[in-house]
C-alpha cells in the first residue's frame, strides 16, 4: 500500500473522528453509569462495606508507586463515600457536569488506591470510564445544564465529535475481546473452574443433573470464549449487532446470577449501548430524531488530543498482555495479572503462615496472617505473590519497631483450579531480602508442577466446590 493511500486513510479516518454525530448515546451513557455507581455507593453504605473494606484493616496493601495512599477514619471514609454518592448523582443529572466528574474520578481513583486486596475488574473498569468521560462533552443534552443553559436563553449544540463515541467503544471492546482471550487457556478449554463453580452452584435446582455431564460444562466454556472473541467484534456491524447485544444480555445476566459480582453484570451491558448508532435512544422511542441546531463545523482534532487517544488505546492493549514477557505461568504466579481483564477464569486457594525469626538470638515466631489482616485480606494475600512479599515485609517491620532484627519466610501451599495443592513459595526464601520483579518472573515463587487439568479429573478440588477469587 503506498504511503498516498495509507495518508489518505488516515486523513479520512482523522475527519471522522472529528464529525459531530447525535449526542443522545453519549448521554444515556452518562445517565446509566451515574445511576450504577449509585447502586454501588447504596450497596456498599447497606452491607457495611465502607468499614470492612478501607477502616477495619490495620495494614493495606499498596499498589506500586503508591504507598503514599493513606487510609481514612471512618468518619473520613464514610464522608468520602457520601460525597462520592453526591457526586455520582450529580454526574447522573448532568449538574455541574464537568466539575463533578473530575472530581468523582479523583475520588474514586482515591478509594481504588487505598488497598490492592480490594482490586476488582469492574472497580478498574469504572476508573477507566470515569477518566474518559472528564474529557467528553457527555453533558449537553439530557442534563440540567443544559436545561438551565436554555432557560438562560442559551441554546447549546447537541452533537458531540465522534470521537468521543469511538473512545467508549473502543475501551469496551478491547476489554470484551481480552476477556475472552485470556480464557484460552488448558483448564478453561478442559471445563474448570466454571465445573466447579456450577456444579456448587446448582445444587438442588431442577437443572442440576445436568451440569453432572462434563460436555455441557465443557461447551459453555467454549461459548463464553467465542462470544468474546467473535461476538464483540460483531458489534462493529449494524447487521449483527443487536443479535450479539441479546446474547451478551443474557449472559451477563446469567453472570449476576451465579456470580457474587456487584454491578459489572449490568455496567458491561449499560457499555454495550454505545455500539448502537448515536440516535439510538430517540429510534428505541420510535421517535423523531431529536432536533438539532446545526452542528458546528467539523474541526481537525489536535494533534494532542490524537496522541493522547492513540497513548490511551496502546496502553490499554499492552496492559492485558504484558504476562506474555514473563518467564512464568501467569495464571499460578500472578505475573500480569491485574489490567488484564481475567475475570473468573481461576480458582485459587491457599493455605499457610510465616515464620519469623530473629537474627541474633534464633527465636522463632509462627504467624498466622489472620492475626494480622482481616479475613478477606488474608484470602486475597495468601494466593498472590506480590501481597505475600508485602505482608512478610510489614512483619517485619512490626519487629524491628521493637528492635528485632528478623528474617521471613512464608510456608504457603497452593491450589490452581482444583489442583493437588503444592508449595507456592519457596521455603528457604527470605523475603525481607528479595525484591519484586516488575519486568521478570520472581525465582522465589515456586513452578506449578501439574500444568495441565482436565474436567473430568476435578470434581470437588481440594477444599470441595468453593467459588474462585479471580475478580
Amino acid at each position: 500500500m503506498s504511503e498516498n493511500t495509507l495518508g489518505n486513510r488516515a486523513r479520512a479516518f482523522g475527519d471522522r473522528l472529528a464529525s459531530h454525530v447525535p449526542a443522545q448515546s453519549l448521554a444515556m451513557f452518562r445517565i446509566l453509569f451515574g445511576l450504577l455507581i449509585l447502586w454501588d455507593f447504596w450497596r456498599f453504605m447497606v452491607h457495611l462495606r465502607i468499614w470492612r473494606y478501607w477502616v477495619e484493616p490495620d495494614f493495606h496493601f499498596h499498589y506500586p508507586g503508591f504507598s503514599w495512599v493513606g487510609a481514612p477514619s471512618l468518619m473520613q471514609a464514610e464522608l468520602g463515600w457520601l460525597v462520592l454518592g453526591l457526586l455520582a448523582l450529580m454526574v447522573t443529572l448532568g449538574l455541574f457536569y464537568r466539575v463533578s466528574v473530575v472530581a468523582l474520578t479523583v475520588l474514586f481513583a482515591y478509594f481504588f488506591l487505598i488497598d490492592s486486596a480490594e482490586y476488582l475488574n469492574h472497580f478498574y473498569l469504572v476508573l477507566l470510564y470515569l477518566i474518559l468521560l472528564c474529557f467528553m462533552p457527555a453533558a449537553r443534552i439530557w442534563s440540567l445544564d443544559a436545561l438551565i443553559a436554555r432557560k438562560r436563553g442559551r441554546e447549546g449544540v447537541r452533537t458531540v465529535p465522534y470521537a468521543n463515541v469511538f473512545m467508549l467503544r473502543a475501551q469496551t471492546e478491547i476489554m470484551l475481546v481480552y476477556a475472552g482471550l485470556v480464557k484460552l487457556t488448558p483448564d478453561w478449554l478442559a471445563g474448570e473452574p466454571l465445573g466447579i463453580w456450577m456444579r456448587n452452584r446448582v445444587e438442588g435446582q431442577w437443572f442440576e443433573p445436568l451440569f453432572q455431564y462434563d460436555w455441557i460444562i465443557i461447551a459453555a466454556c467454549w461459548s463464553v470464549i467465542a462470544l468474546h472473541v467473535l461476538g464483540a467484534p460483531l458489534l462493529l456491524w449494524r447487521k449483527t449487532r443487536l443479535a450479539v447485544f441479546l446474547i451478551y444480555a443474557v449472559f451477563h445476566i446469567g453472570n449476576a446470577w451465579s456470580f457474587n459480582i456487584g454491578i459489572f453484570p449490568w455496567m458491561t451491558i449499560a457499555a454495550t449501548t454505545i455500539f448502537f448508532d448515536p440516535d439510538w435512544p430517540s429510534r428505541l422511542m420510535r421517535r423523531a430524531r431529536v432536533a438539532d441546531t446545526p452542528p458546528p463545523v467539523a474541526r481537525p482534532l489536535p494533534k494532542a488530543v490524537l496522541a493522547g487517544m492513540a497513548i490511551w488505546i496502546a496502553v490499554q492493549l499492552f496492559l492485558p498482555v504484558r504476562g506474555v514477557f514473563f518467564d512464568s505461568e501467569i495464571r499460578w504466579s500472578g505475573d500480569g495479572h491485574r489490567y488484564s481483564w481475567r475475570m473468573r477464569i481461576y480458582d485459587r486457594q491457599a493455605v499457610g503462615h510465616f515464620i519469623v525469626t530473629d537474627r541474633q538470638t534464633g527465636q522463632v515466631w509462627n504467624v498466622d496472617p489472620d492475626d494480622y489482616l482481616t479475613r478477606r485480606q488474608t484470602s486475597k494475600m495468601i494466593v498472590r505473590a506480590d501481597m505475600i512479599h508485602q505482608f512478610a515485609n510489614h512483619l517485619a517491620d512490626i519487629w524491628r519497631a521493637e528492635g528485632r532484627d528478623v528474617s521471613v519466610h512464608a510456608d504457603i501451599c497452593k491450589s490452581l483450579n482444583g489442583r493437588p495443592c503444592q508449595p507456592y513459595i519457596d521455603p528457604e526464601v527470605d523475603l525481607t531480602q528479595v525484591r519484586i520483579n516488575p519486568f521478570a518472573a520472581d525465582p522465589w515463587v515456586l513452578p506449578l508442577e501439574i500444568p495441565v487439568w482436565g474436567v473430568a479429573d476435578n470434581r470437588d478440588g481440594p477444599w470441595g466446590r468453593v467459588p474462585g477469587d479471580d475478580s
